[in-house]
């Protein structure tokens, strides 16, 4: 069994902040706005621009399904740069870990905003697309995990929800200035805006860089996080391989967090990516500033709900909260499409806002009380990082591409995609209602459970 770790016993005793935990909040939150607003840049690109310039040959489904294949591939790197970077961050650190991320994600997205396009250097542009997204998929898989852990160890167990809530609603905020960023750009010229217009949100992340690398830079390693390996020193049982300890003890941890995961990712980037390339395909036929506009004030909801989801899972269990809000997303898939269907601003920014703003809300401000609570501190990082970027991988990754090709399949009709959002949300509610009984760490002094 877990030995119990002293700092965040203290913690938990004044049910508050520990004294480096603000500075660790805000850290967290800079830092995992501004690496979100690089990852969602590709989202809103890829409804808009990715299949001309990198995908001209091809017909207009096949380009939406190849610009969605390459939206895949970061899905595919992140489980690997998780369990990597994961590594990293239980062995040898959060703060080393949270840099590396920041640094992979600069780099590949600066590195799309200077990709020449396929009429310039043919074959190679859309390899080097897919090489710059498998690097911003491999730091993205450990970024959010990162940073909940660090605000997690740093907060009461009783209120891990409203703080990782906090986290958590960042990554819509993120979407919301990408999205935003490109409604800006949408305003240049046809010609401008495809010919460099829309490099200009890509390249202002270099700026944004130094911005969260100077915060980054400021961290601190948790208390939890030293006071166990402390703990490992004093029993001789140092982990040199995290990963390889988490399989051996933590599994039924990883499967739960894995299949709990599988309605939120789901629906999460259908919502923020898929909507701007389905409202202005053939099948809408929305112009692409007021799919913007939609999108983007649809997506602003969540940033504030958020948080209240992560307060109610403290109050009510994270895994209550969590079942309930996939639950919704079961019911909720049918009509999210047939409202994109409209093609009117006012019934899109509702699909999104309703979307965003009730359901992930609820699936994101619980999903970082459940996570932590699954994982001692030893291997927190690498089993939060395994199970949410393996499921991101399989599910998130491939879900608009299904979507998308779902619909073409119909002849536009959305009932199918429908249903197999709705499974999804089914697999997480069985998983999450199995997951009684987890999340009883001697670490974590909290079940999901009320």
């Amino acid at each position: 069994m877990n030995q119990p770790v002293a700092p965040a016993e203290v913690v938990a005793e004044k049910g508050g902040m520990s004294p480096g935990a603000v500075k660790a909040l805000v850290a967290s939150i800079a830092g995992t706005l501004i690496e979100w607003y690089d990852y969602a840049l590709y989202g809103a690109a890829a409804g808009l621009v990715i299949a001309p310039l990198f995908f001209p040959g091809h017909l207009s489904a096949a380009a939406g399904l190849s610009t969605f294949a390459t939206f895949a591939v970061g899905f595919l790197a992140r489980p690997l740069g998780g369990v990597v970077i994961g590594h990293i961050g239980d062995r040898y650190g959060r703060k080393p870990a949270m840099l590396l991320t920041i640094i992979l994600m600069a780099v590949a997205t600066v590195g799309i905003g200077l990709l020449p396009t396929a009429h310039a250097i043919g074959v190679f542009a859309p390899i080097l697309l897919v090489l710059f997204r498998f690097i911003q998929g491999f730091g993205a898989g450990a970024e959010l995990t990162g940073a909940i852990t660090v605000v997690a160890e740093y907060t009461s167990p009783k209120r891990r929800g409203w703080f990782t809530g906090f986290i958590l609603s960042m990554p819509p905020l993120g979407i919301v200035l990408a999205t935003g960023a490109f409604l800006w750009a949408s305003h240049l010229p046809e010609d401008t805006f495809i010919s460099w217009g829309w490099r200009l949100p890509f390249l202002a992340s270099a700026l944004l860089f130094f911005v969260a690398l100077y915060i980054r830079a400021q961290l601190e390693e948790t208390p939890e996080y030293v006071a166990s390996q402390e703990i490992a020193e004093k029993q001789q049982a140092e982990n040199k391989v995290p990963i390889k300890e988490l399989l051996r003890t933590d599994l039924k941890g990883v499967l739960l967090g894995f299949f709990g995961m599988f309605g939120h990712s789901a629906l999460v980037y259908l919502i923020a990516s898929f909507s701007v390339f389905y409202l202005t395909s053939p099948y809408v036929g929305m112009s692409r500033s007021d799919a913007l506009v939609a999108v983007t004030v649809g997506t602003l909801v969540a940033v504030v709900t958020t948080p209240f989801a992560g307060w109610a899972s403290d109050k009510f269990g994270a895994g209550t909260v969590l079942a309930t809000a996939s639950a919704l997303g079961l019911i909720y898939a049918y009509p999210f499409l047939k409202l994109l269907q409209m093609g009117t601003v006012p019934s899109a920014t509702l699909a999104v806002g309703l979307g965003f703003g009730v359901v992930i809300a609820g699936t994101s401000g619980s999903q970082g009380a459940f996570m932590a609570n699954l994982f001692p501190p030893e291997h927190r990082f690498s089993g939060m990082a395994l199970a949410r970027e393996a499921n991101g991988a399989i599910v998130a990754g491939f879900s608009p591409m299904i979507v998308l090709a779902l619909i073409n399949a119909l002849d536009g009709a959305v009932w199918a995609a429908a249903l197999f959002l709705a499974a999804c949300s089914a697999v997480a509610v069985i998983a999450i209602v199995l997951s009684r009984g987890a999340g009883n760490n001697d670490n974590a002094r909290v079940t999901n459970w009320a």
